[in-house]
């Protein structure tokens, strides 16, 4: 099980050229790309992709690639704005007679100005520098895996005891369940005592009618078979190796359909107040969901 949220990033060099390569994601319910690339190099954009996609299932995936020339590429191919350089010198010698600032403006000082000095784009074809990119993107993709494995533990962790705990309930609901039809014979019985039928016979056709009937409407055998089949089905979740985020997804869903049929159709306080505890765990359930692979 991996999260959907994760950073990854890769370098590299080549021919004077350094690659940077930066890969995050965060929570998507379908798959969604957005690719940052430098001019000219949009032919490698189906490539990556490619790549993303046997790393990623479900998520927003951002990546931003930059190249640049290195410091002694860039010194044999940056341009000096000399005017521009002038004009700040003019300027600044200016502003320090006004403030009467002692001490002489240098060189250095002019080539740290923005704009005095500008380095050229790296002019690499974009299939000369693909195996770089590409060494670059594995070892980023590698750490966002890393990342959203890590995660994606924490939440399992987290969704096993939310799974836990409704196991619990489930169970006192269903231990509850098989004396539902007698408790509601009691307390017609009782009603109809205080209506002043206590001369009832107890084997009245009508009254035994009503019972049966009511025990037809109320059995929730199977749907905490189906509920139980659930649980079940979340531990399969937890052996696999493929993204299973899409199916708990739906398993939150069938569960809630369960109880909302266990809740109207259960005629009993204390299985009311077990439903209630149910859908609490599966509300935090359904929100663990929405972070998973």
């Amino acid at each position: 099980m991996k999260s959907m949220t994760g950073y990854g990033r890769g370098e590299g060099v080549h021919d004077g050229c350094k690659i940077t390569l930066e890969v995050s994601s965060v929570n998507r319910r379908q798959s969604e790309l957005n690719l940052s690339l430098p001019r000219d190099f949009d032919p490698l954009e189906p490539r990556i992709r490619d790549e993303i996609n046997r790393h990623v299932a479900r998520g927003r995936v951002t990546l931003r690639l930059t190249v640049q020339a290195t410091r002694d590429r860039a010194a044999g191919r940056g341009r000096v704005h000399r005017s521009l350089a002038a004009a700040y010198a003019r300027e600044l010698g200016r502003l320090g007679r006004e403030l009467k600032l002692a001490g002489p403006l240098t060189l250095d000082t002019l080539v740290r100005l923005p704009g005095v000095v500008e380095a050229a784009e790296p002019d690499d074809d974009a299939e000369a520098l693909w195996p770089a990119i590409a060494s670059a993107l594995k070892t980023a993709l590698a750490a966002l895996t890393r990342m959203r494995a890590r995660e994606g533990a924490h939440l399992a962790r987290d969704l096993t005891a939310r799974v836990t705990s409704m196991r619990r309930y489930t169970a006192q609901v269903r231990k509850r369940a098989p004396d539902a039809a007698r408790r509601y014979r009691e307390q017609l019985l009782q009603r109809l005592r205080q209506a002043g039928l206590e001369g009832l016979d107890l084997n009245d056709e009508r009254l035994l009618k009503e019972v049966a009937l009511f025990a037809d409407r109320s059995d929730i055998s199977e749907e905490l078979t189906r509920l139980e089949s659930h649980f079940g089905q979340f531990d399969d979740t937890l052996d696999s190796r493929q993204p299973v985020g899409r199916t708990l997804d739906f398993l939150a869903q069938e569960m809630n359909r369960e109880l909302n049929t266990i809740g109207a159709k259960a005629n009993d306080a204390a299985i009311s107040r077990a439903i209630v505890h149910l859908k609490a765990e599966l509300e935090k359930f359904r929100e663990q969901v929405q972070n998973v692979e």
